[in-house]
């Protein structure tokens, strides 16, 4: 299969005046060789019209796996629903459970029973099973579709079932194995197999599972395991220990990507549901609540300089420093909170412990630094002397060891207590190192100025 051309916009283009001039053979032929992902953003890119009359025409196979690699929303959901029941329940069929399962879980009710009653009844009670996960558990990212095998075969028995259930069975990496009851005992290397005795028993070539999640597992902790064990695949048990399904690393690897990037969103206070899509009015409604929190905690911290407003005026050199401090307090802060977050992301809850006194240290050592900077600034700026220099010195150096505590103790505190580090970390961090920094400078210049 070919890729889009840099030029993808030319090719959408194409596609759609052929599209609406009738030409349906040849907007296939145009896209056949492309990969499904690139095939994907074309049809992402075309009018509703458009999109649905060229998937209805594309071949079953290739339609059912561009639908399947359109971004995760309404549009394709919309896409599916737009189609006929029977050539919807038809893509269905050519994907792996997993795949059906997640494009079916976005429709309404409605729409899910008008697809269900159009596929085999085998499929749709799988299909249901599925249905009955949280979208972003471990139930919800599983496939029931795997190779498993008794412990009691041989092995060449044991390669004759594997060869059997792999023709039917996608991109399968790990034999299973299990008892009689479908409990899992562990998982079987192929390699291994192939080259074992044939009238071995398998039970002795049996390997303990290095990791299992249960059905109700949130994904990011499926994401964690598969990436701390290298894993191609994880075993899905209930608490019985019975095999249900498996998870692959291709699906962790999306979830990875969006926990991330919804971490990001959020840390930086926008909605994760908000998106390019997005009209100027949704995004003011998603955006506007954090900036009026912002507004609130950020008049707090200005609220210290009408505090010290005579210090101010007997010193107005103090206005030009008190940014300065109040600015780099906030990207320390950042800094700090940003690997505290990044921990927690990717060890799970409670793995920032210990971080308070690491970024303590931080800040003493940083502080220090950027305290004798800020000194020497003071030293040579219009109205600067000594003791302005070691006002501003120990503001500075202050406000550091404030923002290396807070970036690491706010989330990790939030993460213990239940609420997402990600969503409300950086207004408190950002309004304690405004609020600290304008204290201390301020309050150490009465002091030690002005003799208050």
């Amino acid at each position: 299969m070919t890729t889009v051309p840099e030029d993808s916009e030319a090719v959408q283009d194409r596609v759609e005046a052929l599209v609406v001039s009738g030409d349906l053979v040849g907007a296939c032929a145009l896209v056949e060789d492309l990969h499904p992902s690139d095939l994907a953003d074309v049809i992402e890119g075309l009018e509703e019209v458009a999109r649905v009359a060229l998937l209805s025409a594309l071949p079953v196979e290739l339609a059912s796996e561009a639908l399947a690699e359109m971004d995760v929303g309404e549009d394709r959901a919309e896409l599916l629903t737009s189609l006929a029941p029977e050539k919807s329940a038809e893509l269905i069929e050519e994907l792996p459970d997993d795949d059906a399962a997640d494009l079916i879980g976005e429709l309404d009710p409605p729409d899910q029973q008008a697809i269900l009653e159009q596929l085999a009844v085998e499929t749709a009670g799988e299909l249901i099973d599925l249905l009955q996960y949280d979208g972003e558990s471990a139930g919800g990212l599983m496939t029931t579709d795997l190779v498993s095998v008794v412990s009691t075969l041989t092995a060449l028995e044991a390669l004759d079932q594997v060869r059997l259930q792999g023709r039917e069975v996608e991109d399968f990496y790990t034999v299973f194995v299990v008892d009689e009851s479908r409990r899992l005992m562990g998982t079987l290397r192929l390699d291994e197999l192939v080259i074992a005795d044939p009238t071995r028993p398998i039970e002795g070539l049996v390997e303990e599972p290095v990791a299992t999640v249960r059905p109700e597992e949130d994904q990011e902790q499926v994401g964690r395991l598969i990436s701390r064990y290298n894993l191609a695949s994880i075993a899905v048990v209930t608490a019985g220990g019975v095999l249900l399904g498996r998870i692959t690393f291709d699906d962790v690897i999306d979830v990875i990507e969006a926990e991330q990037t919804e971490d990001i969103l959020r840390l930086a206070g926008v909605s994760d549901e908000e998106e390019l899509r997005h009209t100027w009015t949704e995004s003011v409604r998603t955006r506007l609540p954090w900036l009026a929190l912002n507004l609130v905690t950020a008049s707090l911290a200005a609220s210290v300089i009408l505090i010290f407003e005579d210090v101010i005026d007997q010193v107005i050199t103090l206005a030009f420093l008190a940014p300065i401090i109040a600015a780099m307090g906030g990207s320390s802060g950042t800094q700090s909170l940003a690997i505290t977050i990044r921990r927690l992301t990717v060890e799970g809850p409670g793995s920032a412990r210990g971080f308070v006194m690491k970024e303590l240290l931080i800040g003493l050592v940083i502080g220090a630094a950027l305290g004798v900077g800020i000194a020497a600034i003071a030293l040579v700026i219009p109205g600067g002397n000594p003791g302005l220099g070691l006002v501003v010195m120990l503001a500075m150096w202050g406000n550091q060891i404030v923002a290396g505590v807070a970036g690491a103790f706010v989330p990790a505190t939030l993460d213990r207590i239940g609420v997402d580090p990600s969503v409300a970390s950086s207004v408190f961090v950002h309004t304690l190192t405004d609020l600290c920094g304008f204290f201390l400078l301020l309050g150490l210049a009465s002091k030690l100025l002005l003799g208050g």
